[in-house]
């Protein structure tokens, strides 16, 4: 699961704020613990003692390392025992409990080489709430309603609307909900308002709570950033550019409302070209056929939409209108 660079960051840095909350708390109940009773800091600091003494009993000579050895463990258990008890008659449970914020990793966020799943849920956590920002994130396939869509024959297609999109529905429901990184591409195609976005956001929050990196944008927004990334040295724009090479799942609403023009073309291309050389899964949404598509952009583009992406059909009446109660 590829997270980009700045969701790992931040992971890390809440992880290292979170340790050291911790440990913050751990002295501040250590101290208070001192104060309140002062034994507790002599048996401390008898115990450090016996660690001492441990030692230079290994390096006693003869039968004294046996008597040695014997004698430090019972002072260090008879401390242990009276520490225990002073405990237990002053403080609540887990007062002084100074274990790390992750019994696993210690904090440090790894496990030998790999990600400890403490600092895998907070990059899960940095990953829902870049798609909050953009407003994705809220939808859920329980929102989903298909008496939306009229149960009848389409005249120009000759398929029942509604049996169409309950198949659109599950099909997106169980891409979600099985998504791998060697998912397919999906093409999702149809008039304004059939629930495009609407599936395309569903599908973002679900395979984001599943551990994976999901980028989601407006293809207005998408090519912007590209374009700010390549002719204005924009950092952030160029950061934005590398994620959407290398994010799990990328998903670009409403393509062919952006501006047009030969960069746009371009940037399409490679955009494709580059997920597709790299087996990284894309959803694109359109109003556009696929002869719009080859019009609009390039039959290159067109050719390797219809070759390498899966086209799920959206149809029926423009529900934005349904529940504004528009004509």
């Amino acid at each position: 699961m590829a997270y980009s660079a700045e969701v790992v960051q931040r992971a890390r840095d809440r992880l290292a704020q979170a340790k050291a909350d911790r440990e913050s708390e751990n002295l501040r109940h250590l101290t208070e613990a001192y104060r309140r009773v002062p034994r507790l800091k002599e048996i401390d600091l008898q115990l450090r003692r016996t660690m001492a003494k441990a030692v230079q009993a290994v390096f006693a000579q003869g039968d004294d390392v046996q008597k040695a050895m014997e004698q430090v463990k019972n002072e260090n258990l008879s401390l242990q025992l009276e520490r225990q008890e002073l405990i237990a008659a002053n403080f609540e449970p887990g007062y002084l409990d100074d274990s790390p914020v992750c019994e696993q990793c210690g904090g440090t966020g790894y496990v030998g080489s790999t990600m400890c799943e403490c600092l895998t849920e907070l990059c899960r956590q940095e990953q829902k709430r870049e798609l909050t920002v953009l407003n994705v994130g809220k939808e859920s396939f329980e929102q989903f309603r298909l008496d939306y869509y009229p149960d009848r024959v389409d005249p120009g297609q000759g398929v029942n609307i509604r049996m169409v999109m309950e198949k659109t529905f599950k099909i997106c429901r169980r891409y979600a909900m099985e998504f791998t990184e060697r998912s397919e591409n999906l093409l999702f195609s149809g008039g304004t308002g059939l629930g495009k976005t609407f599936l395309s956001a569903c599908i973002a929050r679900t395979v984001a709570d599943r551990g994976y990196s999901v980028c989601y944008e407006t293809s207005s927004r998408l090519f912007a950033k590209l374009e700010r990334a390549k002719f204005n040295g924009d950092e952030d724009a160029r950061k934005e550019a590398e994620k959407y090479t290398a994010c799990d799942l990328l998903i670009v609403d409403d393509l062919g409302t952006e501006m047009g023009g030969q960069f746009t073309t371009s940037a399409l291309y490679s955009l494709i070209n580059d997920r597709l050389l790299a087996g990284k899964a894309t959803i694109i949404s359109t109003n556009l056929n696929s002869d719009d598509l080859e019009k609009r952009y390039s039959a290159a583009i067109a050719s390797r939409l219809r070759g390498n992406y899966r086209r799920i059909a959206f149809m029926g009446e423009d529900i934005r209108l349904k529940k504004t109660g528009g004509f």
